[in-house]
């Protein structure tokens, strides 16, 4: 109490505060106490938080309501934890409306809010509201979202939501004079196809490379002149690959939620898919940011990460990918804070073998072959070159190719072989935590992809003439591993440890 004689009060009001793909409780503590007439928030606000005051002031203006002119000092708890976006606005209004006897106190303490406010009070979407949601169910709590937003937060399960369109609307479903409806679960995506294998003419090397690709998880590079097909190659393999699984959707989807990427709630079955330009800059690539957000490799999470001319994009933005293709994740560290995202990706890269991309032809390659391709090559990294599990060349389509009819193998078909490989893996793997062969590693590795007395004995021969790294070693027998399923072997043999090491780039030598 006051020394006037007046009330101080106090109203708490739980949120979140996001990490990565984590959501940590955070308490929106408002007081309202005698003294000279101010609004404060602290507790480590970022700008986007600390500007909230104007938008809580105006959305409760339009409610016809007049702030107190009182102190007002909004608390973010804990005060050490970095806040970061417009989701605060609105666990900042309830809080003060709370503090200003408006709102049920005891109400309020059920719920986990978030929410941007409008000027008007209308309350808009805000990345994340997914893993509120989780967060919510996790702590026995219901959740307060935009309405635009509930579908997504209605992923989470057995949880109460309340989907407000506008401030006025929340408050009377809290005061019990109008309740909103609960929203329902957003009907999960339908399956986006990408071009058909049918429409590649030829290249029967580079379709065999992409689906033992796509079966084992496997990264892929294809090297090529300029119109060989590569990018129609790379752009076929969300329609080869299976659909992810609903563990698997709500993964991918809480990704796509804190990014803002997460359309009309709805759950992402197809496996992502993203191509960013060569121009792309680190942050962009593999996360980070003024406010931390997912990378293209993050995004891309149990799907394919295609980087065209790969060449062309900087060194350094391609060596960042080094470390997340072998642990499958990405930490991103800062001063204040350590975010790390998931990055399970497959890696299909294309490339022009120099820069004019026409090696080895007389006729058009440029005056300084083959000098201008060792450069060319130069700028991708050795180590880079070793994660990458299957290299291929891509041979240009001549005309000849170009009027044969179309294959009769599509697809769908290639599909069916991808999708009873990745079962076959499925059940071998299943309580390893292991989800494709291209995860094999120690244990694992000599336990489900040791080739026979033949195979064994071609591998080392070529681990000798290959100069093959313990690494590249490691990686030809995923791969083999991966041959042996498609042909519904269950050991991996002398023919399926060759056609692995086809596929594998040699070292030069000096």
């Amino acid at each position: 109490m006051a020394s006037d004689g007046e009330f101080i009060m106090v109203s708490i009001v739980s949120t979140v505060a996001y990490l990565g793909l984590e959501a940590r409780s955070v308490e929106v503590q408002c007081q309202v106490a005698p003294g000279m007439v101010g609004f404060a928030v602290v507790g480590l606000p970022d700008k986007a938080v600390a500007e909230s005051r104007e938008r809580v002031r105006a959305a409760i203006s339009a409610l016809g309501l007049a702030l107190p002119p009182k102190r007002i000092t909004i608390n973010l708890s804990p005060a050490d934890l970095p806040k970061e976006g417009s989701h605060y606005d609105l666990p900042i209004a309830l809080a003060l409306l709370g503090a200003m006897g408006l709102v049920d106190a005891e109400t309020l303490a059920q719920y986990v809010v978030v929410g941007e406010l409008g000027l008007d009070g209308r309350v808009a979407g805000s990345p994340g509201v997914l893993l509120a949601a989780l967060h919510a169910s996790s702590r026995g709590m219901g959740l307060i979202c935009p309405a635009v937003q509930g579908s997504e937060a209605a992923w989470a399960g057995e949880i109460e939501v309340i989907a407000a369109p506008d401030l006025l609307a929340l408050l009377n479903h809290l005061k019990g004079q109008s309740l909103l409806r609960t929203p329902e679960p957003g009907i999960a995506e339908p399956r986006k196809g990408g071009p058909d294998m049918k429409m590649v003419k030829g290249q029967e090397t580079a379709k065999r490379a992409l689906e033992i690709a796509a079966a084992g998880g496997h990264n892929l590079c294809m090297v090529g002149p300029p119109g060989a097909g590569k990018s129609l190659l790379a752009s076929c393999m969300p329609g080869i690959l299976p659909e992810l699984t609903p563990a698997e959707a709500l993964e991918v989807s809480m990704i796509a939620s804190v990014a803002g990427t997460l359309e009309a709630g709805r759950l992402m079955r197809t496996r992502p898919f993203r191509a960013p330009h060569h121009s792309a800059s680190m942050p962009a690539l593999v996360g980070g940011g003024l406010r931390i957000r997912p990378g293209e490799v993050s995004l891309a999470h149990l799907g394919v990460l295609f980087l065209d001319e790969l060449p062309e994009f900087q060194r350094a933005v391609l060596d960042s990918l080094r470390q997340p293709l072998e642990t499958r994740e990405v930490s991103i560290a800062r001063a204040n804070s350590h975010v790390t995202f998931p990055a399970n990706v497959q890696l299909v890269a294309a490339m022009n073998p120099c820069r004019c991309g026409h090696l080895g032809d007389a006729a058009l390659a440029c005056s300084r072959a083959p000098r201008c391709a060792a450069d060319y090559q130069a700028k991708i990294s050795g180590p880079l070159l070793d994660r990458i599990d299957l290299h291929v060349e891509v041979q240009a389509v001549s005309a000849a190719d170009l009027v044969l009819p179309p294959p009769a193998e599509g697809s769908a078909e290639v599909a069916a072989r991808v999708d009873a490989a990745r079962h076959v893996q499925s059940a071998r793997l299943a309580g390893t935590g292991l989800r494709t062969n291209a995860d094999l590693d120690g244990d694992s590795l000599a336990a489900f992809a040791s080739p026979d007395a033949a195979g064994q004995k071609l591998l080392a021969q070529a681990a000798e003439a290959m100069r093959l790294s313990a690494r590249g070693y490691t990686r030809i027998l995923r791969v083999a591993r991966t041959i042996a399923d498609l042909a519904g072997s269950s050991d991996v043999g002398r023919i399926h440890i060759a056609e692995a090491l086809s596929y594998r780039r040699q070292a030069p030598r000096n």
